[in-house]
């Protein structure tokens, strides 16, 4: 279920929002002030509707205060299309107009959720029982965590990224080298030697795969 928290000091307009968002299973949360609405950027909300004009801090300042991650629609009067420009070069995802069909606004919220959530997942990676999540620098296999050295995670990473091809040491340790620069060819061998070890001890699948006279690929049809 999504959080969803409504900035809006118009107490009619906030009631009918929190009303027709939880008939559609949303959780919704309201604020009536800009420093309320601060205060309860702690319950980590999936999305926020924000007013412009509140009292406190205004919906600009507010903005200022949310994370990056946390995507904003813009729900306010002023329609000037200077106001839309500003708004979304500042970091809101959309902009809203009141007043505004309800419908509109359910739809917009719905798009603003599906690209949080393609975000999310196209920062996993996922091999048959391995995923790589590339925002924590996590690689599990079967749900089991895999303790892997900054290169052996580069090296893993780059070879999920391959789709299945095969990757030459000398073009791996091209990919890898902003990551690892003190990384050689000769040390490629070695690592991902390693590697495969350190998966061996969870699985008895061989996700790394040597190719003879060529480099190595994640095998994709595990």
């Amino acid at each position: 279920m999504s959080r969803i928290l409504i900035v809006e000091d118009d107490e009619d307009i906030g009631a009918v929002l929190q009303k027709e968002l939880m008939k559609d299973g949303y959780e919704v949360l309201r604020a009536v002030t800009g420093t309320e609405g601060r205060m309860m950027l702690g319950t980590n909300p999936d999305l926020i509707l924000m007013d412009l004009m509140l009292p406190g801090l205004t919906g600009e300042e507010l903005l200022t205060h949310i994370p990056k991650e946390t995507p904003v629609i813009a729900v306010s009067a002023r329609s000037s299309v200077d106001d839309k420009v500003s708004l979304l070069s500042s970091g809101c995802v959309d902009y809203i107009t009141k007043p505004f069909d309800i419908k509109e606004l359910k739809a917009r919220v719905i798009a603003a959720l599906r690209t949080v959530e393609n975000k999310k997942s196209s920062n996993v990676i996922t091999c048959g029982d391995m995923t790589i999540d590339t925002d924590k620098h996590e690689v599990k296999i079967e749900g089991k965590e895999l303790k892997l050295t900054r290169t052996e995670y580069a090296i893993l990473k780059m070879l999920a990224s391959g789709d299945g091809r095969v990757i030459s040491k000398s073009e791996l340790l091209d990919l890898i080298k902003s990551e690892t620069p003190d990384c050689t060819e000769s040390s490629v061998k070695v690592h991902v030697s390693n590697l495969r070890k350190k998966i061996k001890e969870i699985t008895d699948i061989e996700y790394v795969e040597a190719v003879w006279g060529i480099g190595f690929k994640l095998k994709g049809d595990t």
